[in-house]
Order: structure tokens, then sequence, then C-alpha cells
């Protein structure tokens, strides 16, 4: 395995693949964001729309797959490389979709370096992935932070802009912005996604962690490590008790993914869609 991006398929016209390939899948080494010093917990939460293969008799079916790999396996997957090898079933046959669901879990672990979770859903429940988006009621409030009246001129990432106010009581909040913009590192293709941030410490300042998130605007980052970018520098500047960073990408290429990060004990974000999903 290698961790050289410049082999991936990402950026490159690659033809697709007419049977089932597990050494499409290309892996890229971690690299370490959050320091050593600060205990992290997490995921990279993945949504494959486009997985399709046949029955024993040839009729082809249709399914929704979900990919969980743990923050902490040596290699995270390049993105194309898992189209192409979710593409690379179109032809294959499969007893039931509990074969194809272990086939994938064993092939992703594999290339990641980690046991992954892997679980199907198909076309009868599909309407059970509703859209789940942030609401200002109910037993867990996330604040909008997207309003303004500052003025924004800095797009690359600036922990400088972070405030919290270290002599007011310890609060706990959940906030969220819709305006997380980053750029793929390698094609410079735009990234978008909604950040939820939910902590427990000093207030933070709502207009510079707004101030601090659109500072990512031009900044070339894989979703992975922006989040743990967040991570970092909240925990560095504002310090808080408890952190959690979630971001849910939009999807681009069939797939969308939704990496999280948090000191342990955090509650894990719930894993439906966004509408920008």
């Amino acid at each position: 395995m290698t961790d050289q991006i410049d082999l991936a398929p990402l950026g490159r016209e690659t033809p697709y693949p007419s049977h089932y390939d597990p050494t499409l899948l290309f892996p890229i080494k971690r690299q370490q964001v959050i320091p050593s010093n600060i205990a992290v917990i997490g995921w990279d939460f993945w949504r494959g729309y486009e997985l399709s293969w046949l029955q024993r008799n040839g009729l082809p079916s249709v399914g929704l797959i979900k990919i969980t790999v743990p923050c902490d396996s040596e290699f995270m997957t390049e993105s194309k490389s898992l189209k192409l090898y979710l593409n690379s079933f179109n032809q294959e046959k499969f007893s039931d979709v509990e074969q194809l669901t272990a086939c994938i879990q064993n092939d992703v672990s594999i290339a990641v370096g980690a046991t992954v979770a892997v679980s199907m859903v198909m076309p009868e429940h599909f309407k059970s992935e509703y859209i789940d988006e942030p609401n200002d009621s109910g037993h867990l409030v996330e604040i909008n932070i997207d309003q303004s009246q500052r003025n924004f001129n800095i797009y690359s990432p600036d922990a400088s802009l972070l405030r919290c106010d270290t002599k007011q009581p310890f609060i706990t909040e959940s906030v969220f912005s819709r305006l997380l913009k980053s750029n793929c590192p390698v094609t410079n293709q735009p990234d978008w996604a909604s950040v939820h941030i939910h902590y427990s410490g000093h207030p933070i300042d709502h207009e510079a962690l707004l101030a601090y998130i659109v500072s990512f605007r031009q900044h070339q980052g894989f979703h992975e490590k922006c989040v743990e970018t967040i991570f970092a520098d909240l925990m560095r500047v504002c310090q808080p008790e408890r952190l959690s960073v979630y971001a849910r990408y939009t999807r681009r290429g069939g797939l969308d993914i939704n990496p999280w990060r948090a000191t342990p004990g955090c509650t894990p974000p719930t894993l439906m869609r966004s509408a920008q999903q």
C-alpha cells in the first residue's frame, strides 16, 4: 500500500471497471493533526449511493452502502478509488446482500488497516433515510451562527480568530454553520459542508467562531484533515472540557463523507442526511 496521492485515481481520467477488483481501493496514510497529548475518539462515516450488483438469476439490485472507518485507522481511502471499487460490483453475482456486505467490509478493512463497520440500506427501507436538519427546539438545541455584521477577509485557516470568554463560567451548547467550504487538495474542486460543534467550556464567541470557519474557504485539505484541524484548534485555543466536531459534506462522485472527532465520553452524532447531501 502507498500514501503517494499523486498515484491515486483522483483527478485522472480513469476507465470504469468491468469486473470486481478490490485492488482499486487506494489507501492514503493518515497525517497526525491532533497533538498526541489530546485524547480523541471518532470515525469517518461514508455513504455510497452508486452501488449495484446482480442476483444469482442475473437481475440487478441496488442499495445504499454505509461504511464507518475508525479515526485511528492507519490509512484513509481515497474517495474516487472507493467510487471505482463500488462500481466494480456492477456485473458481479451474489447469493444475498449479506455476502456482498461481508465482501465490502473485508476489502475496505484491509485497505485502511482497521476493522470497519458496513451496513446496507435496501430500497424498501429508503424511506427511513429522511433528512435531518438542526432545530432550535426540543431536547438538543443547535444554534445557527451564520449571521454576522463583521467584515470577513481571511480565507485561509487562522486559529487566532477564535475567542472564548475565560471570565465566564462553563456552559454547554451546540452550534452549527452551513458555511464550511474547503477545496480538494488534488483537483481543487470545492467541498461544501455543514459543521456541528458541541462543547462544554468557557463560552466561545460565535462571531469569532464563524470567522474561523469561513477562513477555510480557500484551504486545500481532505475532509478528515479539515475536521481534525478544527478540533485541534478549538482544543488548543478555547480548552473546552468536552468537545465534539462533526462535518456533513455534500456528496460528490456518489459519496458523502462525514468525519467526527470528539473528546472521550461525547455522544456520537446521528447519521441521518442533511438537506445538502
